[in-house]
């Protein structure tokens, strides 16, 4: 049997039952996101708190970005730390409870119903993050190996069971005066939980792990990954504390430095990786996950440029709040996705398929189990719809936004086509 990067050796990995459905759904809500951006292009140029904008936004947060890094994570832990999942009834659960909560909470954005739609949705979809969580403290408490990218998977699923539960707050909110403000206020506080917290620790902690072993690289500096890892966890807290007290003015430049400076360790990080790699020649998915480390400097540049706005002028346009959370969904989480899928899914795929046969008979590899001809086309309409829809963010253009909208439709049909590739794939004998 192969390991998880591919060389000889056994391999402490999940079942494939447990992590394929996670893959399967979040491919469909891609699909689905960008299908309802094709019927909404409209609302980006409007107020960003509208119920097709919220609706569409976690679709993409949690059916596609939570939903794939849930499943990678149950397969990559056990590689981590050396050991095995606690649970795959726990995982399988917290995959049912999360299918079904993320559709129902979004319809309930969508037609902007705040009582059992929102409420039941997001009541399952924080029972399904507690589920996740206890399977990944159990697996680590089991497993003797500590290890800095298992930490970070670890605190990123708390600040995520954080995140949703202030967004269920939020929920409960218009029925209820829980919360000293409207619940609208709280979307700073909220989104920038799930986009630190989650994401960017949760990214850094496994891209520090997968980037440096697909390129075989030499680079390890596990003393580096936990400066990032401190100075993440730093910044937000401190923005926490300073959105929990009301402070205005320059004072929310603090918590942009050391995440700022977390961020240019990170790209450093991959740099080296780069600098000392084996492989000399790089496939596509291994481009287009580094163009995410690039694209996670735009957000901060145009977090820059809302908070200078807020302190110059005391407001900020609509159009560049709108335009940031675009680029960090739609560009700098969805590329890694994108490269990471066909990285990672083929692998599970042909370990489901050619474990037995390994070392006995020659079998394809993991690469030969999706299309690149397909992948190439996906990036080819993704790049230009992610350019052209920031365009027609900034620039209030609906023609512009519908057309890129398209073309993002197209990327998102040819991915579920290369998921569905793989997902179909039925033994060769070479």
């Amino acid at each position: 049997m192969l390991s998880f990067n591919g060389s000889p050796g056994p391999a402490r990995t999940t079942s494939y039952n447990v992590v394929l459905p996670f893959y399967t759904y979040a491919a469909f809500a891609f699909f689905a996101a960008t299908l309802l951006m094709v019927f909404s292009p409209g609302d980006f140029i409007n107020h960003y708190f509208q119920p097709h904008i919220l609706a569409i936004t976690h679709i993409m947060v949690l059916g596609f970005g939570t939903m794939i890094i849930l499943g990678a994570s149950h397969q990559l832990v056990p590689v981590l730390i050396e050991g095995e999942l606690y649970s795959k009834q726990l995982a399988l659960f917290s995959f049912l409870v999360a299918a079904a909560g993320i559709p129902v909470l979004s319809y309930g954005f969508y037609v902007f119903n705040m009582g059992w739609p929102a409420k039941w949705g997001g009541l399952l979809v924080v029972l399904a993050i507690i589920a996740y969580v206890i399977n990944l403290a159990m697996s680590m408490h089991k497993s003797s190996q500590e290890n800095v990218h298992a930490v970070f998977v670890l605190t990123a699923s708390l600040w995520l069971l954080a995140t949703a539960s202030v967004g269920l707050l939020l929920v409960y909110n218009f029925s209820y005066p829980i919360l000293s403000r409207n619940s609208v206020e709280y979307l700073s506080l909220h989104a920038h939980m799930g986009i630190t917290g989650w994401f960017l620790l949760l990214i850094i902690g496994i891209g520090s792990r997968l980037i440096p072993m697909f390129m075989i690289s030499k680079y390890n500096q596990p003393k580096i990954l936990w400066w990032i890892y401190g100075l993440i966890n730093a910044g937000l807290l401190l923005f926490v504390l300073i959105f929990i007290y009301r402070p205005g003015g320059w004072i929310w430049i603090f918590p942009v430095f050391p995440i700022g400076m977390a961020l240019v360790l990170f790209g450093n990080y991959c740099y080296r990786s780069w600098q000392q790699r084996i492989r000399k020649k790089l496939d596509e998915q291994m481009k287009i996950s580094l163009l995410s480390v690039l694209l996670v400097s735009l957000p901060l540049l145009f977090l820059i440029g809302i908070i200078i706005a807020i302190v110059m002028a005391n407001e900020v346009q609509r159009s560049l709040v709108i335009a940031y959370g675009f680029i960090i969904i739609f560009g700098w989480i969805a590329s890694i996705i994108l490269g990471m899928t066909f990285k990672t899914l083929p692998f599970i795929v042909w370990n489901k398929v050619y474990h037995l046969k390994a070392g006995i008979s020659k079998t394809p590899n993991p690469k030969d189990l999706f299309s690149a001809g397909i992948f190439k086309w996906m990036i080819l309409f993704y790049i230009p719809g992610l350019a052209l829809f920031t365009a027609g963010i900034l620039f209030r253009e609906i023609i512009v936004l519908q057309l890129s909208a398209i073309l993002l439709l197209f990327a998102a049909a040819l991915y579920n086509l290369n998921v569905i590739k793989v997902m179909m794939h039925k033994p060769v004998t070479l």
